[in-house]
């Protein structure tokens, strides 16, 4: 425990620092090295502001930038409010306009203080969403440009939604040079809400801290009085303060305000205690406990025009200017000067923002709220709408919530929609997720606002970031709300289209979406949403697609909602692409891309995605890149359209991969999960993903854990594709490891539920992979067939990559027949396809397959194509499979000869020793390591040793890269 005696401690100006060392140490440590996130929880008045006061002095001195944000509890409808707050402390931090990112021009209108060291203001979008994810952009790209930085945002649990959505954001993806502190109450959270609206893990490579403050002990209460009052503190008086505080130091501190408002007669020596009236002045308080009375008994010093003004603070409740006090207070503005340094003199009051008045806690504010009579209080309130109403833009959340104190409930709800609605003009969805919310709370609510609000509400959960949140409010508007059956239909729409879109929950999504057509009877064009939604179940029968197509593009015929009906087309491209009809990217090109219907945008982007989507699953691999980047650059631009955005990444991520771009593959997968953890899309593609890296590399073990997961989630999200790709995997690393019956039931599970569907388009690897199942477990006669039931469902298809897994199959079946040179023909053929298509890892596995073909008429031609293909291996970062044709050069007897007195590497490790070390990092086995570097065990044995040694290290604490699964 740590006691930090200061100069001005004793007048009861300042408090020692007292208790709370360990927690400093960890909040400091925690931001040494950035990107970190620090959550500070604890209850009212514990502490946490004071640890964020001497944390930035530490850090201060240390030379690094801190910037402070302050959530309250009313706040008018400002986007992002109280990070914008902070960032206006980062004027001499910012670097020349020309050198930011143009985006941050968004925030020049907002920050008019920073607009002349910002990029021009850019164009103001007239959809809300769309100006809001550019501000997101905006913010992030400031913060990165100032760091390294540490934002400080307090009082969190009062945040709005948009602000947590945006520290959400942040803190998934932290720029990295950025440290991100919140504090909050934990008792103050709804209904046990995660602080940041839905449960957060920090993603790899971000660190930091959780910490709790809890109340002090009674020998840190002690401390705490000593700083302030010297020897005048005995064991009774510190008895005392910490019975009537329960060891909060803010009521601890607050008493000993009271105790040092008047001068008392000092002891002679140390062994005398306090005079009697010190413990005499607690034990009389009519509460022993709490902090009212300590704020009374500092109001009572106060005159009464100060006392007026301090009333008016806490009915206002958020920070004021001078001018609202005054005439809220309703005193002479000749005695405002006077009546405000009084207070602030007393520190009743304190300065936060330049010219703005509050309370320095919210117990304060609270203490005296309560301690005003009734027609006082009143008075005030009514004064406030006055003084509030009156000026030239009225913050009508702050009109609001004092016209139902007031108890005028007609008037509240006139007023919360009216501020609602303008929170959804600004964007600031959640300052009217809150006011909409508590209207829908009200008993016996009038018919039309009630659905007025619901519909509001919907609107707003469905474009949401996670679809935890928002499906939660839907069911429970669902549930409670007497509405009217189109509103219903509506908001059911809503919620089932989160479901099926990014919960995964495709069946009871589905279920929504049918109750949700009967509903919307009366509104076909808005119906027709949920008919193309369950037209494009890749699970649901030919027959069965056309009439929800049909009954869709009925319900739009003469509609003049262009949005439905560009929803209505959008699908129809869907459906011609996952068939596979070439006239599909004809109408692609012909797609608005310009459109003064955000809508229509949106759903160019949909279709642009989905065709993109097809286009890569059938091997047209540039076309598809082109499509997708065109998807994801409109749906940022739009900015109301999350979903097609984060799906449009992965899917570039998936191409990233089929590519051979590998280097940030992992972190690039990371960053996106971490973006969107609640969609059952990304997390699917997420984990292939890494699965798939991992196999490359050997980490057999990891890649198993990854690609099981995906498994599960695609079986339990009917994701068809998601579960073949995942089997695909699998298979092949039983057979790498030497299991093939393993991978032959791995195939043939996969290959039943194949044939139920007659995907055989979406299953190009697949097809591959189960050839090789078929023929390492010894069935050349199901291989045979696998191949010929391909062909025959795929006959007249245009897909580059189905030609080149059927002419690869082919090769491996005359592979195994023993026809080398009909293998050698097909393989090269798949080969070249591959290689024309831009897919080098997989070219390279039929480079080495074809080398192998031809190895017993043309050794030399073979061994050339096998270290083509181990160096092309090496240089993808396939380490197992350049260890496997290695292995097979040695098998042919084509092993380079091993130089007299092999190269030393000192200290330092070799090539072969790195690659252990990798392994050895991920948890490999021996077993594994050897069967990844096709090595024997006992040479892997030997390698491990020296690694281990010359790392100076034992097999669990061994440095390197770690890849961490935390799947249930």
């Amino acid at each position: 425990m740590a006691v930090d005696r200061r100069s001005d401690a004793a007048t009861g100006r300042g408090f020692a620092w007292v208790g709370r060392r360990r927690e400093l140490d960890l909040l400091l440590t925690a931001l040494e090295i950035p990107p970190a996130v620090v959550l500070v929880e604890g209850e009212p008045g514990v502490g946490k502001s004071r640890l964020i006061h001497e944390a930035t002095l530490a850090l201060t001195r240390r030379g690094v930038r801190v910037v402070t944000g302050m959530c309250h509890p009313l706040r008018e409808p400002l986007p992002f409010g109280p990070v914008l707050d902070a960032l206006s402390d980062t004027t001499d931090w910012l670097p020349p306009p020309e050198r930011l990112n143009p985006q941050a021009g968004a925030l020049a209108p907002l920050l008019p203080a920073l607009a002349h060291r910002l990029p021009p203001a850019t164009a103001q979008l007239q959809d809300v969403r769309a100006g809001r994810f550019q501000l997101m952009g905006a913010v992030r790209s400031v913060l990165d440009a100032v760091g390294p930085l540490v934002l400080v945002l307090e009082d969190l649990h009062w945040a709005d939604e948009a602000t947590r959505e945006l520290l959400l954001l942040l803190a998934r993806d932290l720029p990295k040079r950025l440290g991100l502190v919140l504090t909050y109450r934990g008792e103050d959270l709804s209904d046990d809400t995660p602080v940041l609206g839905v449960p957060y893990r920090r993603p790899p490579g971000t660190g930091g801290a959780d910490i709790h403050l809890g109340p002090l002990t009674e020998n840190e209460v002690h401390d705490l009085a000593a700083a302030v009052l010297g020897p005048r503190v005995s064991t009774a008086l510190s008895r005392t303060l910490f019975e009537r505080s329960a060891g909060l130091p803010l009521v601890v501190e607050e008493d000993l305000l009271t105790l040092t408002a008047q001068p008392r007669p000092r002891p002679r020596h140390l062994n005398h205690g306090p005079p009697a009236d010190d413990v005499a002045v607690l034990a009389e308080a009519e509460v022993p406990r709490g902090l009212r009375e300590a704020v009374a008994s500092r109001m009572a010093t106060l005159s009464d025009s100060a006392v007026a003004l301090v009333e008016a603070a806490a009915v206002l409740a958020v920070p004021a200017d001078q001018h609202l006090l005054t005439v809220v207070a309703r005193i002479d503005p000749d005695r405002a000067d006077a009546a405000l340094t009084e207070a602030l003199r007393a520190t009743v009051l304190r300065e936060g923002t330049a010219g703005h008045y509050t309370f320095r806690h919210a117990l304060a504010q609270q203490a005296v709220h309560r301690g005003i009579l009734g027609p006082r209080r009143l008075d005030l309130h009514r004064q406030a709408v006055r003084a509030l109403s009156s000026a030239p833009s009225p913050p009508l959340v702050q009109i609001a919530h004092h016209t139902r104190a007031l108890g005028d409930t007609a008037a509240w709800l006139r007023q919360a929609e009216a501020a609602a609605d303008q929170a959804i003009t600004l964007g600031d969805d959640g300052t009217a997720a809150t006011l909409i919310h508590e209207i829908l709370a009200l008993p016996r609510l009038e018919g039309d606002l009630r659905t007025r609000a619901a519909l509001a509400l919907s609107r707003i959960a469905v474009n949401g970031v996670d679809h935890t949140t928002g499906a939660t409010a839907l069911r429970r508007i669902l549930a409670a709300s007497h509405l009217p059956a189109a509103a219903r239909g509506e908001i059911r729409l809503a919620l089932g289209l989160l479901m099926v879109n990014q919960g995964g929950d495709t069946a009871g999504g589905e279920r929504e979406l049918e109750r949700a057509i009967e509903e919307l009877a009366a509104r076909p064009d808005v119906a027709a949403r949920a008919m193309v939604a369950l037209a494009v179940n890749p699970s649901r029968p030919p027959r069965e697609v056309q009439a929800w197509m049909a009954r869709a593009e009925d319900a739009v015929h003469d509609s003049p909602n262009r949005g439905a009906r560009a929803a209505v087309h959008a699908t129809r491209l869907t459906l011609m692409a996952r068939a596979n009809d070439m006239a599909v990217r004809d109408l692609a090109e012909r797609l608005p891309r310009d459109d003064t219907d955000p809508e229509v945008l949106r759903q160019s982007a949909r279709a642009l995605f989905n065709v993109g989507y097809y286009s890569l699953a059938t091997g047209h691999d540039r076309q598809a890149e082109a499509l997708l980047r065109e998807s994801l650059d409109l749906a940022r631009r739009l900015g109301t359209a999350p979903l097609i955005e984060s799906c449009s990444a992965s899917q570039l991520l998936r191409l990233d991969w089929m590519a051979g771009r590998w280097e940030h593959l992992e972190e690039d997968h990371t960053t996106l999960l971490a973006r969107y953890p609640d969609n059952a899309d990304i997390l699917m593609e997420a984990c292939l993903g890494r699965g798939a890296v991992a196999a490359v590399r050997g980490q057999w073990e990891l890649a198993l854990e990854h690609l099981r997961y995906a498994a599960r989630l695609g079986e339990t999200a009917l994701e068809a594709d998601c579960a073949l790709r995942a089997a695909t995997a699998i298979s092949t690393i039983h057979i790498h490891r030497g299991q093939p019956q393993e991978a032959w039931a791995v195939v043939r599970s996969a290959l039943e539920k194949l044939r139920g569907t007659s995907d055989w388009g979406q299953s190009s690897l697949f097809i591959a992979a189960a050839v090789n199942a078929a023929l390492a477990d010894g069935h050349p006669e199901a291989a045979r067939g696998i191949v010929a039931e391909a062909e025959e469902a795929l006959e007249g298809e245009d897909a580059p990559v189905l030609l080149a897994v059927l002419a690869y199959g082919r090769g491996r079946i005359l592979l195994y027949d023993g026809d080398g040179a009909g293998a050698t023909a097909c393989l090269d053929r798949a080969r070249r396809i591959l290689t024309a298509m831009g897919r080098p890892y997989y070219a390279s596995l039929a480079l080495e397959l074809t080398a192998l073909a031809l190895a017993p008429a043309d050794l030399d031609t073979a061994a050339r194509h096998l270290t083509h293909a181990a160096t092309a291996f090496t240089a993808l970062g396939a380490t197992a499979d350049a260890a496997r044709c290695q292995q097979h050069l040695r098998a042919l007897g084509l092993g380079r000869p091993a130089p007299r007195g092999r190269r030393g590497y000192g200290d330092r490790l070799s090539p072969r020793e790195t690659q252990v070390a990798r392994l050895l990092a991920t948890g490999a086995s021996n077993k594994d390591i050897a069967q990844a570097l096709s090595l024997s065990p006992r040479t892997v044995e030997q390698h491990v040793a020296k690694t281990l040694k010359k790392l100076h290290t034992t097999r669990d604490e061994i440095p390197g890269p770690h890849s961490t699964v935390d799947y249930p």
